[in-house]
């Protein structure tokens, strides 16, 4: 068995399967990845991980009376992303934001987790080919993921406080695996929350501006042979480690902190920003 506590869930004890795969490598680089990207860089407030996010969406699912095994889909379901998380993405030109999904299954199978999935008598295709409708659902409804995120990141930003995001979720219920909201009033608190967090955080001029200067410093490192693809298969302190590691990388980094020619990136439009997307919470 093993104890976690998490800001949401409080303290909550798991089986030793949970124990192994926190433990894995996979996992545990979750903790070295920023959930929001390079946005960090510009705004220490923000400074949470994807193996914070990972862990809040298996103990929702396990709220939620969901299976072990979705439970451990839940904790695996971002072991793909890229170092600073969606800065893949966009180095990548992945205009969906799903370039981690599309080498999850590499990712998956070339890691550790298949090995200790089998310790507990489990198998990774039970994770690849399963249906998982409380941890994922397409936009725009509801999901583990999307409600972890919208609430953790909107109380990182400062949009809502602690005991508002856990007042909430003691509002949702699974219908026909469907998870729903069971007061039109909070149907309609999260759907706008949702709405503030891409307009006020995801795509706050200063935030856009720290993801697409590290995007056009990761891309001119790979042009130039200074990094490489698999550099973002690591995570957020080594990659930053090998940017600055030269000269112009090091003073590139610096000026992001600083800010530096913010204001013309301002009045220049800009040019990145998330998808737009909309929730609709289901009563």
């Amino acid at each position: 068995m093993i104890l976690v506590n998490d800001i949401f869930h409080g303290k909550t004890e798991l089986p030793g399967i949970f124990d192994d795969l926190l433990n894995s490598n996979a996992v545990k680089r979750l903790g070295r990845i920023h959930q929001s990207g390079a946005i960090f860089l510009v705004n220490p407030n923000i400074t949470h991980t994807r193996l914070e996010h990972s862990v809040g969406v298996m103990l929702l699912i396990r709220k939620l009376g969901g299976s072990e095994l979705e439970q451990i889909a839940g904790l695996l379901h971002d072991v793909s992303h890229t170092a600073f998380s969606h800065v893949g993405d966009y180095v990548f030109g992945n205009t969906e934001e799903n370039y981690h999904e599309q080498v999850f299954e590499q990712m998956l199978k070339n890691s550790d987790i298949p090995e200790i999935l089998g310790w507990h008598g489990y198998h990774v295709d039970q994770i690849l080919n399963g249906n998982f409708p409380i941890l994922e659902q397409d936009l725009p409804g509801l999901c583990a993921d999307r409600i972890d995120y919208t609430l953790r990141d909107s109380y990182h930003a400062g949009l809502i406080t602690h005991s508002a995001a856990r007042d909430f979720m003691k509002h949702l219920s699974i219908d026909t695996s469907v998870i729903t909201v069971n007061t039109k009033e909070k149907a309609e608190w999260i759907n706008n929350l949702y709405k503030s967090l891409i307009e006020e955080v995801f795509n706050h001029p200063l935030h856009v501006y720290a993801n697409m200067k590290l995007t056009e410093l990761i891309k001119k490192g790979l042009g130039k042979n200074e990094l490489s693809a698999d550099d973002l298969a690591k995570d957020d302190t080594y990659l930053l480690n090998k940017i600055r590691s030269t000269a112009s990388g090091y003073e590139a980094v610096k000026a992001i902190r600083q800010q530096k020619d913010f204001d013309a990136f301002v009045k220049k439009g800009m040019g990145l920003k998330m998808k737009n997307r909309q929730l609709n919470a289901l009563i």
